[in-house]
């Protein structure tokens, strides 16, 4: 990957963003190691429709050991360990392997997602896509970019001519809740809509105009968490639309938010 901007390197948080990019780059090359091969060791977490594998713990245990030998005293929030607490204003927040099960199935759209949090407030974000050599990261109020180039989000201003983002949620199985309804109102409105299986990446690339929009229910904050800082420092709004399905969010350029909020409930 190419170096990181100059322009970044006169925040505060430059070399918090700098360590997280190496720690994406280390998990990334972990999961690089297992992809399409036998070696996964893939294991049931709530039910078949959510897994983990032996590449997710790794790449886990590398960002968590670098944090623990960087920043001891910083909390952490991360999916395969749970919470670490300490009495600290910082906290990361780590999806070591966002879509896992494309992953497990050889479907390159998979990502490492880390946050950084001080005060509660995300203030530096990466999502790294290993199989797709693609690096996005954010500081609080420097912008968003792209392996070192700037990017925002999309300027379409009609669904029409949009293509929007979704995904359902792992209770889809036993919850008719299950965002159906959802899709049904916004398919026949928008260009098209598509299901990647990384919330992180779906997020990113609403940030960098690939997509116009993302919305998803009963997400965790490690799956939204650097996503939402890549997207807000591209231009993008975010609303949680659910209170009662955990990180239930809405992701898009103004004008197509405020198109897409009123069919999704």
């Amino acid at each position: 990957m190419d170096k990181l901007p100059e322009s970044l390197k006169q925040s505060q948080y430059y070399g918090i963003l700098e360590d997280a990019v190496n720690m994406a780059l280390g998990a990334g090359r972990i999961q690089l190691e297992y992809f399409r091969t036998d070696r996964l060791e893939t294991q049931n977490k709530f039910n078949d429709a959510d897994i983990v594998t032996r590449a997710d713990k790794e790449s886990e245990h590398l960002i968590i050991e670098t944090i623990h030998t960087r920043y001891p005293d910083h909390s952490i929030l991360a999916e395969e360990s749970g919470v670490e607490e300490h009495a600290s204003q910082w906290r990361w927040v780590i999806d070591p392997l966002d879509g896992t099960t494309n992953f497990n199935n050889g479907i390159p759209f998979f990502s490492v997602s880390i946050g950084v949090q001080y005060q509660g407030e995300t203030v530096v974000g990466v999502v790294y896509a290993p199989y797709l050599h693609e690096m996005y990261y954010a500081i609080k109020g420097e912008g968003a970019y792209l392996n070192g180039n700037k990017i925002a989000c999309s300027t379409k201003d009609r669904l029409a001519t949009s293509v929007l983002c979704t995904g359902f949620p792992i209770d889809k199985d036993r919850n008719p809740d299950n965002n159906l309804d959802n899709v049904a109102r916004i398919l026949p409105v928008c260009r098209c809509f598509r299901r990647l299986g990384s919330a992180a990446i779906d997020i990113s690339y609403t940030a960098a105009g690939y997509l116009d929009g993302f919305w998803e229910m009963n997400l965790n904050l490690w799956d939204v968490c650097a996503g939402l800082l890549i997207a807000h420092e591209a231009g993008c709004i975010s609303e949680k639309y659910r209170t009662d399905r955990k990180e239930s969010v809405i992701v898009a350029p103004e004008k197509i938010f405020h198109l897409m909020r009123p069919l999704i409930k």
